[in-house]
């Protein structure tokens, strides 16, 4: 879900942070630590609004209990956020804690970005951790990140639509779905399904034919394979499909999408735990049993997949030992149980620690939910550094080509096969 930002804006957006943080550019050292008070600067890349302000509220909780401590906080946009802290740690500037989505943290600790945790304070009670989880957070057989979420994709669906339409229960696979999307359109309205054109959401129609972009372990790229052509097909397909919103292939697709489903304007997304605030402040869901959440549809395998996604909290190695120990505290306080519980229960998100999903967890709207797609469905990313990169531009602008119509699947995954060529040179 990356997406780039311009040399000259990135230096300039560079600069303010750095301004704001009163970096000093040595080594994520910003606000100092006159008075034997530490000051670290974290860098969030959360939504701004639904989850941020808990954060916040915990950094007070933090600092509290650590009268030593002081965490100077940046929500820093989650599509510009890769490319600005690659920057930023080769200047040494970066922040001495980085919210890292889990497939950035192999590519930063291959470029010896982030220190490595293992045996501090960061994994404490390391065995609560869900294993893979912290299996996405290493490289190299070291851990560079303390998981502090974790999520996957499912269908989000309208109960209330469906029921109009005369379903009572999600469709279990995608030609399933084209019906009951047809379905919708006729009895209601409303549009049945909104297919996202963003490379990450189309992977659940990889996952369904027994594929994925590489095959790591045989080292193969395998995104124009012809279980991929059959699933991006089948993706066109219900593009075109009655019932399926036009293709938005603008720069607020995103936006639009969730604009439309929270307010009754189409019946079924494929979308994360990350929104369920959201979704539930809609004016379609102030019934909050009125969302239904269930697995991806099944591929013609019979077999559904969605991505292992989530974040993970990493220290800077460009920081010095006074931040970083600094860094390590507040890693490890956040990625608690206790902690993981109230971010849990204040935004929606699923915990990484067992013991986290306490009765009170498991109780909260959607969250249940979205625990058994994760047991049910997710699919680990492979343990490769640059797989978060094949997500970015060039596989989106194939993939948007191919949506449209205007370019053909196979010409299509062919040309990101070449691109992938080029990123992962030791796959054939």
């Amino acid at each position: 879900m990356r997406r780039g930002i311009a040399a000259t804006a990135l230096a300039a957006s560079l600069a303010l942070t750095a301004a704001a943080c009163g970096d000093d550019g040595d080594g994520g050292d910003g606000g100092g630590s006159a008075g034997g008070k530490v000051t670290i600067t974290w860098w969030d890349t959360s939504n701004a609004t639904n989850e941020a302000p808990t954060y916040k509220t915990l950094i007070k909780e933090f600092e509290k209990a650590n009268p030593d401590i002081k965490v100077e906080y940046v929500n820093v946009p989650f599509d510009q956020a890769q490319n600005k802290f690659t920057t930023a740690a080769g200047t040494k500037g970066a922040p001495d804690v980085i919210r890292t989505e889990v497939g950035w943290t192999a590519s930063w600790a291959k470029s010896q970005f982030l220190a490595p945790l293992d045996g501090t304070a960061a994994l404490a009670e390391q065995d609560d951790f869900t294993p893979s989880l912290l299996e996405q957070a290493q490289y190299e057989g070291a851990t560079y990140g303390a998981p502090i979420v974790t999520d996957t994709l499912a269908l989000m669906w309208n109960k209330d639509l469906l029921k109009k339409a005369g379903h009572d229960a999600p469709p279990a696979d995608w030609d399933q779905l084209m019906d009951v999307a047809a379905d919708v359109e006729d009895k209601t309205g409303a549009d049945g399904f909104w297919v996202n054109k963003d490379p990450y959401y189309t992977l659940p129609f990889l996952f369904g034919e027994g594929t994925d972009m590489v095959d790591a372990e045989a080292q193969k790229i395998t995104v124009d394979s012809p279980e991929a052509v059959t699933g991006v097909e089948k993706a066109r397909e219900i593009v075109e499909a009655p019932g399926t919103a036009d293709l938005d292939v603008t720069a607020d697709a995103y936006a639009h999408m969730q604009d439309a489903f929270v307010n009754g304007k189409v019946a079924m997304i494929v979308q994360g735990p990350w929104e369920l605030t959201n979704v539930y402040a809609g004016s379609a869901f102030k019934d909050k049993a009125n969302l239904g959440i269930a697995p991806v549809p099944a591929g013609s395998t019979g077999k559904a997949g969605a991505p292992t996604g989530g974040h993970n909290l990493s220290v800077y190695n460009g920081s010095d030992e006074a931040h970083k120990e600094a860094a390590i505290e507040f890693v490890g306080w956040m990625t608690s149980a206790k902690t993981q519980s109230e971010i849990a229960l204040k935004n929606g998100t699923l915990p990484t620690r067992t013991s986290a999903y306490t009765d009170e967890v498991k109780a909260a709207p959607g969250v249940a939910d979205y625990q058994q797609v994760l047991a049910d469905t997710a699919q680990p990313r492979p343990s490769l550094p640059e797989y978060s990169t094949l997500l970015g531009d060039d596989f989106a602008q194939n993939l948007a080509a191919i949506l449209k119509g205007d370019t053909a699947v196979e010409d299509g995954l062919g040309a990101t096969a070449e691109k992938f060529a080029d990123l992962v040179p030791d796959f054939a």
